[in-house]
């Protein structure tokens, strides 16, 4: 494998970077980019040319055919950039040695919270860039999915101790048009709510390693959960419980791709000032 690795950026921040070296293992086979997400972060980006993609992980929908530059802190992470991807700088968000305005077009796709510093990153994103393509989730709907309601409680509140609310995020990007992202039943980007329809799917390590959600709550939490599952998967329980979903082509599990531009961003500023 061949991908290059840039070292112009202060050094990673060591919190993030050493979750996703612990974490991150296998992480890519797992995490496959669904390419109807990917088509719609792609049309978001517009007419961009240059694309600066923070946070960047494997190298997950970045958009084929623009001048991309990766910015990612794991190197577990980086090591796993496909042979041909992007050019991948080690470092943060938070602080980016680009002059202002460098990028036709910043993403940040599923990265902001694991950001140290989100104030200072989403400043650094809009001051880099002319316009922006993030994609968060919103927990107030992650918690209500059935694995973490029924099984995993404890998920919630970890998450909700590093997950910014949209008010938040939203906020601070100023004026920006917020879209739901939909999980389809096959979806291929095996985060942990990929598997709403696949439920056999949390029985597996592998699954279960790939996202960060259960790496940051209790293992105890985790195994007990999981093994509730099992159960009810065997005695035909879940299947019961939750025959509607085996109907249904695809959900809203809280995922939102917001886009603006940093001119909005900022006439949004000095119009609350």
């Amino acid at each position: 494998m061949t991908h290059t690795v840039l070292d112009s950026l202060p050094a990673a921040d060591s919190g993030t970077a050493a979750v996703y070296d612990r974490i991150g293992v296998g992480y890519s086979a797992v995490r496959r980019p669904d390419p109807r997400w990917a088509a719609l972060i792609r049309e978001s980006l517009g007419d961009a040319r240059t694309v600066l993609n923070l946070g960047a992980g494997s190298g997950a929908y970045e958009p084929e055919g623009l001048q991309v530059i990766a910015v990612e802190p794991s190197l577990e992470m980086r090591a796993q950039r496909a042979a041909g991807s992007a050019p991948c700088l080690a470092g943060r968000a938070e602080d980016l040695p680009f002059d202002d305005r460098t990028f036709d077009a910043a993403m940040a796709v599923l990265t902001v919270h694991h950001w140290s510093d989100l104030e200072a990153g989403i400043a650094e994103l809009l001051r880099v860039a002319d316009r922006f393509a993030v994609v968060t989730y919103d927990m107030d709907v992650q918690a209500d999915y059935w694995f973490t309601r029924d099984y995993v409680p404890e998920i919630a509140d970890a998450e909700r101790s590093r997950v910014p609310s949209l008010e938040r995020i939203t906020t601070l990007l100023g004026p920006c048009e917020v879209a739901e992202l939909p999980v389809w039943h096959d979806f291929t980007d095996g985060f942990m709510t990929a598997f709403w329809r696949r439920p056999a799917a949390y029985l597996e390590p592998a699954v279960r390693r790939a996202c960060s959600a259960f790496a940051l709550t209790d293992p105890a939490a985790v195994e007990r959960g999981v093994a509730r599952l099992r159960a009810d998967l065997d005695s035909g329980a879940w299947h019961r419980r939750y025959a509607d979903l085996l109907e249904r082509d695809h959900i809203d599990a809280g995922f939102r791709l917001l886009t603006g531009t940093s001119r909005q961003a900022a006439a949004g500023t000095e119009a609350a000032s």
